[in-house]
């Protein structure tokens, strides 16, 4: 089988999915809806399950392919960024970042409201954002490579923020309960705002990202062979992590701490269609858009009506399928 029909069967089987997974994501759920009230809330717009399809479940729907889309992008950029197909959206702190502004906004009480955002959404995006912006800044006072500078002050920001959240949950036990959403994740409280929120970021991000394709393929060769290149370098990487941390910040703002998807998914594709930039952006946005859009659907319908965070099915999906990635034998001339 040559590249060409490699490529279109895996957008096609992209496709399906996607496809599959919004189906069924309005078709079930705690509340039984027949497949011919679906027909009719879309057709005829008579049917009294019409609010549970469009106020609750195609949201929610939208919102987790928006979300897995933007995290397996973050994760492509990043991996790109690094050279290491290691990397993830989190890598540079901006998961316990977020998790800290969670805690922080119940421990102080704080009433701050954005359009789309909850308090503690907001405060999430912001000490996010925030976190990863001083880790570069901080990056940056080193001599040595700057990459390897921000990856090891990623990590140990991240490991203070994720103390400091530890501390404040200690001191009000009471407040786990409402930062389980940040710490595992989940789309329960999707609405049309968030989606109308996250929606253009991520475009903006993509356009952008493909726009760049080129220059990320010369900066995986090494920065003085991209400079030699003509590639402008350091406005490059700015971008890119500007990005990356946009899309991360954004994408933990709505949905809480969802791993995996920005680590497999850019992984996984890559063996699939190659390592160019140029298409796995996009590719890894659908990927990563249907793969979450699945996991949510499992989520919520497994054991219905209770549910299950959606960080917990990503990461039982996702942990054994990357040990498996990193284990699996190596093709031999």
């Amino acid at each position: 089988m040559n590249e060409k029909t490699k490529k279109f069967i895996f957008l096609l089987v992209l496709i399906f999915l996607t496809l599959a997974g919004f189906f069924l994501s309005l078709k079930l759920g705690a509340v039984k809806t027949p497949l011919s009230e679906l027909y009719r809330a879309v057709v005829a717009e008579e049917s009294e399950f019409k609010e549970i399809f469009f106020r609750l479940r195609l949201p929610r729907a939208i919102l987790a392919y928006l979300v897995g889309a933007s995290l397996a992008l973050s994760g492509a950029i990043l991996q790109g960024y690094f050279r290491n197909p290691l990397a993830d959206p989190f890598i540079l702190g901006a998961s316990s970042g977020a998790s800290l502004g969670a805690v922080l906004s119940l421990e102080l009480g704080l009433t701050v409201t954005f359009p789309g955002l909850s308090t503690q959404s907001l405060m999430s995006f912001l000490t996010s954002l925030a976190l990863v912006i001083c880790v570069y800044l901080i990056s940056q006072r080193r001599y040595f490579s700057t990459s390897e500078s921000l990856l090891l002050t990623g990590i140990a920001a991240g490991a203070l923020s994720s103390a400091l959240t530890s501390f404040i949950l200690f001191r009000r036990p009471d407040a786990y309960e409402q930062a389980v959403f940040w710490l595992l994740g989940s789309f329960s409280l999707a609405d049309w705002k968030q989606v109308w929120l996250v929606f253009p970021y991520l475009v903006f991000s993509l356009l952008a990202a493909q726009y760049l394709a080129k220059d990320m393929n010369l900066l995986v060769l090494g920065d003085e062979v991209a400079m030699s290149l003509g590639c402008p370098v350091r406005m490059v990487r700015r971008i890119f992590l500007f990005l990356a941390t946009l899309l991360a910040s954004f994408s933990v703002a709505v949905a809480g701490i969802i791993g995996f998807v920005g680590l497999i998914i850019p992984h996984s594709v890559r063996l699939v269609i190659g390592p160019d930039h140029r298409r796995l952006f996009l590719y890894s946005a659908l990927s990563g858009g249907a793969f979450l859009l699945w996991s949510d659907f499992l989520a919520r319908t497994v054991f219905a009506p209770a549910e299950i965070p959606a960080g917990v099915i990503t990461a039982a999906f996702g942990a054994p399928f990357f040990i498996y990635l990193l284990n699996r034998p190596k093709k031999t001339a």
